[in-house]
């Protein structure tokens, strides 16, 4: 068994998907008695989804799977970066939040509204050892959300190489080029060998 340490139905599902095809029946810690997480309250990445994996292998006693993710833009000094989920305070949706980045943008030239995409997966078997790996898509931020696919800041972050935003793609081409879909196939590697 492989636990997907997230209680976020929408990484859930689209990290299983991305693993389907491994030899492991592939489960999300929201489905386990007890669930729980730490809070994301790390500095970096690797710690917060370090965190995770840790507890949920130590809560299931099987291989568990961390991710931490955040979008880092340029015009704002790499913000919201590791504090992405919880952007412009709570109580937003995700609609609230990308609105909320909009508007922190909105003086910004579009020559200056570089991003990035970071994804950083730890997984954790039971006997303690740990992998870390990373994935990066780089970007632009829109002036408005396009697209109705995704979740998160997707309808605001456009990819230049496919002239859309990961809103606009299937989720077979977001796969292929974003953040949690590279940091996912780094991951493959490290649990073909487990």
């Amino acid at each position: 068994m492989l636990v997907v340490a997230t209680l976020n139905p929408g990484k859930a599902r689209e990290i299983a998907a991305l693993l389907a095809d491994l030899p492991f029946d592939v489960r999300p810690l929201a489905g386990v008695p007890g669930a729980a997480l730490p809070p994301e309250s790390a500095d970096t990445y690797a710690e917060n989804a370090l965190g995770k994996a840790r507890a949920a292998a130590r809560l299931t006693g099987a291989l568990a799977l961390g991710d931490d993710s955040g979008l880092e833009v340029d015009a704002l000094g790499g913000a919201p970066g590791v504090r992405t989920a919880r952007y412009g305070g709570p109580g937003l949706d995700d609609a609230g939040r990308y609105r909320r980045l909009l508007e922190a943008l909105a003086g910004v030239p579009d020559g200056r509204r570089g991003a990035r995409f970071r994804c950083v997966i730890a997984v954790v078997a039971p006997d303690g050892a740990e992998h870390v790996v990373e994935g990066v898509a780089e970007g632009t931020i829109t002036r408005e959300p396009r697209g109705r696919g995704g979740f998160g800041f997707d309808p605001v972050f456009f990819y230049p190489p496919l002239g859309k935003t990961f809103a606009e793609l299937s989720d077979e081409a977001k796969a292929e080029v974003s953040h949690r879909g590279r940091a996912l196939r780094a991951a493959r590697r490290v649990l073909a060998g487990s």
